[in-house]
């Protein structure tokens, strides 16, 4: 069975680690790091609208 090489890299480090020590980072760092994570708020906050909808449509289904 052939290994995939893919497999072997070393995976990137994430922008931004939750709990991570801040006082190395400038203050430009420290805005990337803000838009990073206030982007990634909207894109949860969607993902939840986008299931609260299907949930609301499933029970609406399924009462019926």
């Amino acid at each position: 069975m052939a290994i995939d090489a893919a497999d072997d890299r070393p995976r990137p480090k994430p922008a931004h680690e939750v709990g991570q020590d801040l006082a190395t980072l400038s203050l430009v760092e420290i805005d990337e790091r803000v838009a990073l994570l206030e982007r990634e708020i909207e894109r949860l906050k969607e993902a939840r609208r986008r299931k609260e909808e299907s949930q609301a449509a499933a029970s609406t289904f399924f009462k019926t």
